[in-house]
């Protein structure tokens, strides 16, 4: 049976520099939730954040989305480089669904959302995933802070 295994750090590295628009997947409104200090430092780094979560109009003065489906082609910032997911790990299936129907390229799921099965599905689509990890800190450690 193959195992999920992470990029080396690397390529994580070179991943976070090759990005500049991320669709956050379950963005809360709350600026005390993980999902909203993430993004919101992400922007702060230069990312262009694309929020996604129905219900609400915009986060982080962005316009949000109901989907992934329902992200234009090319934003203004240019296409989807990653889809970041703050999302229970048993609901992945439609996001990875979408990212391989989209052909996007990236898949990065946060600390605590785990789903091997889900993962190895996306790379075998041929999407670069990052399971298990924060990419606040990642990028934070980019930076060299």
């Amino acid at each position: 049976m193959t195992h999920f295994q992470n990029p080396p750090t690397d390529r994580i590295r070179a991943l976070l520099g090759e990005i500049k628009t991320i669709a956050v997947v379950g963005l809360s409104p709350r600026p005390n939730h993980p999902s909203h200090q993430v993004a919101q430092a992400l922007q702060g780094f230069g990312y262009r954040i694309i929020p996604v979560r129905r219900a609400v109009e915009s986060v982080l003065g962005e316009r949000a989305y109901a989907d992934l489906y329902a992200i234009p082609p090319r934003v203004d910032s240019g296409p989807v480089d990653l889809v970041d997911v703050f999302l229970n790990p048993n609901d992945l299936a439609p996001i990875v669904d979408a990212c391989i129907a989209l052909k996007l390229p990236r898949l990065w799921l946060q600390d605590g959302v785990v789903n091997e099965a889900e993962a190895l599905r996306a790379q075998a689509a041929g999407i670069e995933v990052v399971m298990n990890r924060c990419i606040y800190r990642d990028a934070l450690a980019l930076r060299g802070a």
